[in-house]
Formats: C-alpha cells, sequence, structure tokens
C-alpha cells in the first residue's frame, strides 16, 4: 500500500506532459509565490557532470561532517526512496516534514504545469533555507545550464565532474554541446574544479572556461601522481600528500575523491578549518550504495552498479577486468540509453544475461527487446517476469556472481531485497 508521501509525488508527476522539460520559467514563478527560498540558501557547492556527481558529492559531504560541519545535500535520483534525495543536517529528511512541504508547495503552484523535478527542487530550497546548515551540496538533476538547480544566483563552489556523452535528446548530439550545458552551472561563484576529462572535454574546457585563478583543473592544479595498494599520492599545486584509498569500488573513485580533495584543500586557505587526518578517514570510510557496490546474498556475491551510458560500462568493464570475474548479468535500461553500445562494452566479460522490465518505468525497454539486442551481439539471453523470479536465482544458483546494471532505477528496486 502506498504512503502519502508516494501518493502526493505520483500526483505531482502529472502537472507537466512532459517529465523532462528543461527551462526556468515554470520554477521562478513558483519560487517568487514561495517567497524566494533559494535566495537564502547555506554556502552552495554545485556539481554538474555526466558520471561522478553521485560519488563526489558524498566524499565531500563526508569531509565536512567528518570535520564538525553541518551539511544539506540534494540528489537525485533515489535508490528506495525519496527521502534520500534531501539531506538536511547530516542526515535524510524526515518523511513528515518532507510531506508538509511538498502539500504546502503543491498547494501554492495551484496546479500550474511544472515538472516533477521543479517542483520538488522548489520543495527541497524551502527545507534548506530553515536547515541553518554550514553547507548545501546541490547536484544537478540533468545537464546544468536549464537545470532546476541552476536557477540559485550564486555559490560558492561550482564542480564538474567527468563529462561524456548522455541525455543527447535534451542537451545536443555533440561532447561541444554537451560540455557548453554543463558549464552553465560556472556562474557567480568564487571557485571553479574540473575534475579529470578525456584530452577532448579538456580542450573544449580550456577554451570556455575563463583562465581565472580560482579555476582548478586536474592535471594542472591538483592531480594523482601515484597509486600505491592501500593509498595514493595526491598532489595540490606543489605540495604532495598521501590519502588513503576510498573504499569504494573502481579507480575511477579515486579521481572522484582526488576533486574532494582538492575542495578541502581550498577551502582550507579561507578561514575553513579542516584537519588532514579526518579527511583522510573520511575519504576511506565514504560509501555510495548501489555504485560497484558488492553484497553477499544466499552465497552469492551480488554486483550493484547504476551504470547507464557508455562511459559508466567502460569503467564497469574496467573493474571486472581488474577482478578477474565473468558475472551473469541482470540488465533493464531506460529506453533513452544506448543498449547495443553499453552491452557491446561489457558482452566478453559476463556468462549470460537476464533481461527484465523495470517495475513501474513505462519508459523502459521490453525483455523482448533487449532480448533482440542480445541476439544482434550474440549475447545468451534469458528473460526474467519480475524481481522475485529474479530472487530465485539468487536461492538456486551456488557461490555464483551476478551483475546488476544498466539503470540505478532498477538497481535500486532490486536492492531493497538484498539489504
Amino acid at each position: 500500500m502506498k504512503s502519502k508521501t508516494e501518493k502526493l509525488l505520483n500526483e505531482l508527476i502529472t502537472l507537466h506532459p512532459k517529465y523532462i522539460d528543461l527551462s526556468l520559467e515554470r520554477l521562478n514563478k513558483l519560487l517568487l509565490k514561495l517567497s524566494n527560498p533559494h535566495l537564502n540558501l547555506p554556502k552552495t557547492i554545485h556539481i554538474a557532470g555526466t558520471n561522478g556527481k553521485g560519488s563526489t558529492q558524498s566524499f565531500i559531504r563526508n569531509i565536512l561532517v567528518s570535520n564538525g560541519y553541518t551539511c544539506d545535500a540534494y540528489i537525485s535520483p533515489h535508490l528506495s526512496n525519496f527521502n534520500e534525495r534531501i539531506i538536511l543536517n547530516n542526515k535524510e529528511v524526515n518523511t513528515n516534514k518532507l510531506l508538509k512541504t511538498l502539500e504546502f508547495v503543491k498547494k501554492i503552484n495551484s496546479n500550474n504545469p511544472i515538472t516533477f523535478f521543479e517542483i520538488t527542487t522548489a520543495a527541497a530550497f524551502i527545507l534548506f533555507e530553515r536547515s541553518g546548515s554550514d553547507f548545501l551540496i546541490l547536484e544537478t538533476g540533468l545537464g546544468g545550464r536549464l537545470d532546476a538547480t541552476n536557477i540559485i544566483p550564486k555559490k560558492l563552489f561550482s564542480i564538474i565532474t567527468s563529462i561524456s556523452l548522455d541525455h543527447q535528446e535534451f542537451l545536443g548530439d555533440t561532447i561541444n554541446k554537451i560540455v557548453k550545458e554543463k558549464l552553465g552551472i560556472v556562474k557567480n561563484n568564487q571557485f571553479t574544479i574540473i575534475g579529470k576529462q578525456t584530452n577532448k572535454v579538456n580542450k573544449i574546457l580550456n577554451k570556455r572556461v575563463s583562465k581565472s585563478k580560482n579555476n582548478y583543473f586536474y592535471g594542472k592544479n591538483y592531480k594523482i601522481i601515484k597509486i600505491n595498494k592501500n593509498n595514493f599520492e595526491f598532489k595540490f599545486n606543489k605540495k604532495t600528500k598521501l590519502f588513503s584509498k576510498p573504499s569504494l569500488n573502481g579507480e575511477f573513485q579515486i579521481e572522484n575523491s582526488s576533486t574532494a580533495i582538492a575542495f578541502a584543500e581550498i577551502i582550507k586557505n579561507y578561514g575553513f578549518k579542516l584537519n588532514d587526518k579526518l579527511t583522510n578517514k573520511a575519504i576511506k570510510d565514504t560509501s555510495w550504495p548501489g555504485r560497484l557496490e558488492v553484497l553477499n546474498f544466499k552465497n552469492n556475491t551480488i554486483i550493484l552498479d547504476g551504470s547507464h551510458n557508455i562511459d559508466g560500462a567502460k569503467k564497469l568493464n574496467q573493474f571486472l577486468e581488474m577482478q578477474k570475474i565473468k558475472p551473469i548479468l541482470i540488465f533493464g535500461m531506460l529506453k533513452n540509453k544506448k543498449i547495443d553500445l553499453f552491452l557491446k562494452k561489457i558482452k566478453k566479460n559476463i556468462k549470460k544475461l537476464l533481461a527484465i522490465n523495470i517495475p513501474d518505468e513505462k519508459n523502459a525497454f521490453k525483455v523482448y527487446e533487449i532480448n533482440r539486442s542480445c541476439k544482434s551481439l550474440s549475447i545468451n539471453c534469458e528473460k526474467i517476469k519480475n524481481i522475485p523470479d529474479i530472487l530465485k536465482h539468487f536461492k538456486n544458483e551456488k557461490k555464483e556472481v551476478f551483475l546488476i546494471t544498466g539503470s540505478l532505477y532498477l538497481v535500486g528496486k532490486i536492492r531493497r531485497y538484498l539489504i
């Protein structure tokens, strides 16, 4: 049975015919009626990028909290419940507080057309305005320039994580256009941090980002210079320090953590007190569910990874090769993704594929469509009806490795049965 909050969230989805419709006009009108809560937010760190936003946010948040600061965060999408999207004073928003705020915003909106992400962002701004926290980390939902979070007029930091092709139907069909959209958040901020990029993206960024002394590029101002078994050497300007490797799987998480460490090094020079030992422990202890997360269930090893684009598939494939494993793949994907290209990247490192419709997602590939792609790529495919049938596979197999990927929505829906 659905809760009051779930019912209300479903009602909010119906307020606009398009689930994604990038614009700031509708939200601007609503925020004006709400007395502009976005003008009174804590010191804001704004993050955009194709991959790595969530883990970079998590590293930064853990650094701040470990050093005694209070922190809010806005994250999307969620894994299990909507509360995960709004962090207030280091904790997920209380359900009662969330429900009351959503009801209030819905009432003020008066059924005017507005997307789900826009109206829920308005509710989040109200909660952040009232929180009294030291910092707020805002993760963009899609793109940057016209993303609802980009309605804020100023921020302390803008951070750009790894950029690659994704959501081309909304952001443009070339990497140049996508970079331009992501860089839309770089405005009225004191500092900009650019994470590790491909050479092609770096060339575009160098042309588009002004050469201000307050811009910090991976490779120029900070970088990883050596990765050891349990730690890595981090260089910021001319100083080198040793940090513990994150507990998060994947070598790319070391790069994401380096962006968070660069953030810590910068703010230390501007009156914020951070202890290197606490920062190191924060990096090591950071968790981020659903991203190369490894669980044990019914004698099986279950790898959960929300990768859904080509860059994510490359990193996932690297992980499988480094671990020297060939799992059984449980796969579902939204229709706006490049299913053939994704599967092609990982096909050599999987035993077979179990295809499933992502529950309650109208815009997901059907199992027969996944099967068709598998046939074209010579991947052994088996159709699965629902999640209970997947759980039967976990019970029937003995000491097998399973990989669930293709969609963070799918990962979240299965994960709740495993923990």
